[in-house]
């Protein structure tokens, strides 16, 4: 938890990993340990789980602890752990963030609950709770209103920021950039944002983002790591160049829902043992594995399989 002190220093592209199952369905912890030693050999800043891209809400309580705890073994101090706590209830959440928090985790990132669509107000209280519940841990707002049916608004987030210290950031998953810069006018640009927009990974760096959260460094973590390095670098062009090139893996990863068709590529490139995901989703349909096996072929220089060094 050496950056949990230090949390503006955690930048960069941060890899929110799936959560492998082996073909019977069960947690599958040699997978999971195999896919956080590649983020880290690929170059990725930090490593996250229990976020959208891993199936958090079809798994126990017990099942996201023992996630977090393979994945804070496997990292050490080398990289920053950002795990994802959040849960329909607040009860879980805390149980969650205090887990996280056991674990050597740098900070907790925080969704907005969903299903039940709180008001401002509600989620004012919500990471108000959570943020008075653990005083010395960082703690990020995870928006991402397709998901949850609710969008918190820049007014809250300053709100929040200004009502607790260990309010740090946000992770933006709303494709309304100028969401993200009503956020950080009103919060102060020392406020930490990482986008979860795929396609705006790289222009949010323009108006003072820290990094990404993104879900295709699940595919192609050196080149998602390398898009970033090469914009603080200087190198903008660079950078764009590979924002374009990783075009046709954004687009396979949304086929058909995040993270099935992830979870078909990496295992058919033998980085986990299985594809399976957990109901109510599904492997890819016939039409949806012809669309990604294109999209694949258009980015094959992207993909690293097993065994080679990304």
């Amino acid at each position: 938890m050496r950056f949990r002190s230090d949390p503006a220093s955690i930048r960069g592209s941060i890899a929110p990993v799936v959560t492998p199952f082996t073909a019977e369905g069960e947690l599958d912890t040699d997978s999971l340990r195999a896919l956080v030693r590649w983020q880290k050999e690929s170059g990725s800043h930090g490593v996250s789980i229990g976020g959208s891209t891993g199936e958090p809400s079809a798994q126990s309580l017990e099942e996201r602890v023992t996630a977090m705890r393979v994945v804070a073994e496997e990292l050490g101090d080398a990289i920053p752990f950002l795990p994802g706590t959040g849960s329909a209830t607040l009860k879980q959440t805390l149980e969650l963030t205090d887990q996280a928090r056991k674990l050597g985790a740098d900070l907790a990132l925080v969704i907005t609950p969903y299903y039940s669509r709180p008001t401002q107000e509600g989620l004012f209280a919500w990471y108000d709770a959570v943020a008075r519940e653990f005083p010395d841990l960082p703690i990020v707002i995870y928006n991402v209103p397709s998901r949850t049916a609710v969008d918190i608004a820049p007014d809250t987030v300053a709100k929040l920021r200004h009502a607790h210290d260990n309010i740090v950031g946000i992770k933006e998953t709303t494709k309304d950039f100028e969401h993200f810069s009503h956020v950080l006018h009103k919060c102060g640009r020392d406020f930490l944002m990482w986008s979860g927009i795929e396609l705006l990974c790289l222009p949010l760096l323009a108006i003072g983002g820290r990094g990404f959260v993104s879900a295709l460094a699940n595919l192609a973590p050196a080149a998602v790591a390398r898009m970033y390095e090469l914009y603080v670098e200087g190198d903008h062009e660079g950078a764009i160049d590979l924002h374009y090139r990783l075009h046709p893996l954004v687009e396979l990863l949304f086929v058909e829902t995040n993270p099935a068709p992830a979870k078909h590529v990496l295992a058919d490139l033998g980085r986990i043992s299985s594809a399976h995901v957990r109901p109510p989703l599904v492997q890819p349909t016939p039409a949806g594995l012809e669309k990604i096996n294109a999209l694949r072929a258009q980015a094959a220089d992207l993909l690293v399989p097993s065994g080679v060094n990304a």
